[in-house]
């Protein structure tokens, strides 16, 4: 199997408008080459000892693996949550063009 560099974050915020500063700062940076909001997710976790659901904005993140402890860092920065949810997910395979264009337009090691 080919080895790609690609993966796919996911990050959770409160409000639409939080997710667009923390894309726009990711894309202006060239930290990521897209960035997809999706508005509305349900979210059931636990929190403090507690059973939670609160509606949240979801952000699908296309980058390079070298580039995860960055856009964690810049995330981190950016969001209003204590600890905001990072995870990265490594892309296995798909259409090569797509994938070589995340490389293009982000930033170089």
């Amino acid at each position: 199997m080919a080895e790609f560099n690609q993966v796919v974050i996911f990050v959770t915020a409160g409000t639409r408008e939080e997710a667009e500063v923390i894309a726009d700062v990711l894309l202006e940076q060239n930290k990521a080459a897209c960035v997809n909001i999706v508005p509305t997710v349900d979210s059931h976790f636990h929190w403090e000892g507690k059973a939670e659901k609160e509606q949240e904005v979801l952000l699908i993140i296309k980058t390079r693996a070298s580039l995860v402890e960055e856009v964690t860092s810049l995330v981190k920065t950016i969001h209003s949550y204590d600890v905001p949810e990072v995870i990265a997910l490594p892309i296995i395979g798909g259409n090569p063009e797509y994938l070589a264009w995340i490389d293009t337009e982000t930033e170089t090691e």
